[in-house]
């Protein structure tokens, strides 16, 4: 179990995990709603098209619980992470011929999972990288790429043309008094990272 920077293990409250529950079904429901009255008159193509669409937003949104399950290092296979997660954010392929597929678990969600997979296909490692361990090993100095391989999609970038400065910023599980925080990650203009921050989450944002 990964620890919080307190050194604590992290443990997401009843309330925000009931929060995150209510607002995918919500936003669920709503998809399923207007798909419904968008397949009539569509043939069979454009059928099967918007059931993909539906199956890859269910992906993205569903629980941990159910994206996870059944998911083994050394038993599960790449073929069955992706039954199960769907279409990987980014699919990196190593020279060893091991891959890494980057999972980030929705626009409101805290956590982004890496399935390491080794080169008989079979995964090697699922690990949550969104941590106050992964964060501390963002330097000056490192590329986008650098930072994208640790810590994933950033869920929002902000540009920031007058201060010639590009932020990414990730929504996460600080825990302590205010569960959620965002770290961000400060780019100058030649794409290196200058500096790091954390900022607090507003409600209703």
């Amino acid at each position: 179990m990964k620890r919080n920077a307190r050194g604590r293990a992290s443990h997401r409250p009843h309330s925000i995990n009931n929060r995150l529950a209510s607002m995918r079904v919500a936003a669920l429901a709503a998809v399923v709603v207007t798909a419904s009255g968008a397949l009539a008159g569509c043939d069979d193509r454009q059928v099967e098209a918007m059931k993909q669409t539906l199956k890859a937003f269910w992906d993205a949104v569903k629980p941990d619980s159910l994206a996870l399950k059944g998911l083994t290092p050394g038993v599960s296979t790449i073929d069955d992470v992706r039954r199960q997660m769907g279409k990987p954010e980014t699919e990196r392929r190593f020279d060893d011929a091991s891959r890494r597929l980057e999972y980030p678990r929705g626009p409101e969600g805290l956590k982004t999972w890496m399935i390491d997979v080794g080169p008989n296909g079979k995964v090697t490692a699922i690990t949550q990288v969104l941590t106050a361990e992964n964060f501390a090993k963002i330097h000056a100095g490192m590329t986008e790429d650098d930072v994208r391989r640790l810590l994933g999609k950033p869920g929002q970038v902000a540009v920031y043309r007058l201060k010639r400065e590009t932020v990414w910023s990730w929504k996460w599980q600080e825990g302590g008094v205010t569960p959620e925080a965002y770290f961000n990650v400060h780019f100058g203009p030649d794409g290196r990272v200058s500096t790091t921050s954390r900022s607090d989450v507003v409600r209703g944002h």
